[in-house]
């Protein structure tokens, strides 16, 4: 398995730590959304089992051979000492595209009947917490809390984490911290080119502005032609758009139907477009652009909460972008 690019300092400790043959038996991968955090937790996983299946068979790194049987396993979705926590498909949703809001408590439960058992192919398990804060409080954390302080023998959890300062303090305090950054400008470059070779140098730059250091969240707004989200803001950012006609002219086009996915782009972009020219400010400029973006990020999440006309908080969003000129 491929890990992730960036970050080589966190991938570097963890590898040390699983050689050092003392691995502490609870993980959290902590850092910003779509920066590579459980794929690599999936990789450190996959290693652990396989090492742990044939100790000293497979040189050092993370890279498991395609015919070997925990990767076999894994990949496909049956090895018993493996198990994973994610957000499960909202039961009303047929095309299991939705997912719940949160990690219910009877998945944490889920793992009692594997952790009255010893693990079956090695000395090891691993679970993996994709997110943790998405875990339902207090009752299911209570309930991974039991585990996490009388850990099951040979079990190492680890625990992907995008916001770890809203955890209970109590599962923090269990966990060996592992923090992970967000990726350079130059290798945010290479990661989206190299995923989406026929985007232009416009589109790319756009992209890895939007992704701020997380390939996840740059790739997120792949085909969206974030590039003219962008061109429009800039323009009515430098010279206010008198005559509102710049504001009216994105505001329809994002209001239609089949532009829905490109104005949740805009209920993104906007906010951040603010705060980055808030960057270069001092002085009143600076007073205005942060006003204006404390207000462009309480709307967006009224438009999102509450399913406000599009043509409107597009209007009024480009409003307080418009700001930005006085």
């Amino acid at each position: 398995m491929t890990l992730p690019l960036g970050n080589d300092a966190a991938h570097a400790a963890f590898a040390d730590a699983m050689a050092s043959g003392s691995l502490h038996h609870a993980w959290l991968f902590a850092g910003p959304e779509g920066i590579g955090k459980a794929r690599f937790a999936r990789a450190a996983a996959m290693r652990m089992l396989a090492d742990a299946m044939t100790p000293g068979a497979l040189p050092p790194g993370f890279d498991v051979p395609e015919d070997h049987q925990t990767r076999r396993l894994i990949e496909a979705g049956s090895h018993p000492d493996y198990r994973e926590l994610v957000r499960m498909p909202k039961e009303s949703d047929k095309t299991g595209t939705e997912l719940a809001r949160s990690i219910p408590i009877a998945q944490v439960r889920a793992l009692l009947p594997l952790f009255a058992m010893k693990p079956s192919l090695s000395p090891r398990r691993v679970v993996l917490i994709d997110a943790i804060d998405d875990v339902e409080r207090p009752g299911a954390s209570n309930a991974l809390l039991k585990n996490l302080e009388e850990p099951p023998a040979g079990t190492i959890f680890l625990l992907i984490s995008h916001a770890p300062g809203r955890l209970l303090p109590t599962i923090r305090s269990r966990c060996r911290l592992l923090r992970f950054d967000p990726i350079g400008e130059g290798e945010m470059r290479g990661i989206v080119g190299a995923q989406l070779p026929q985007a232009d140098d416009a589109e790319i730059a756009a992209l890895v502005r939007a992704g701020n250091g997380s390939p996840g969240r740059a790739l997120g707004f792949a085909g969206l032609n974030l590039a003219a989200i962008d061109s429009a803001l800039a323009g009515i950012a430098r010279d206010g758009d008198r005559s509102n006609g710049a504001r009216v002219k994105l505001a329809k086009a994002l209001a239609l139907k089949a532009a829905q996915p490109r104005y949740e782009a805009f209920l993104d972009r906007a906010p951040a477009f603010i705060a980055d020219a808030a960057r270069n400010r001092q002085g009143e400029r600076l007073r205005t652009a942060l006003d204006s973006y404390d207000t462009a990020r309480a709307l967006a999440a009224s438009a999102r909460a509450l399913s406000l006309d599009a043509q409107g908080t597009v209007f009024e969003m480009a409003g307080l972008v418009a700001k930005l000129a006085a």
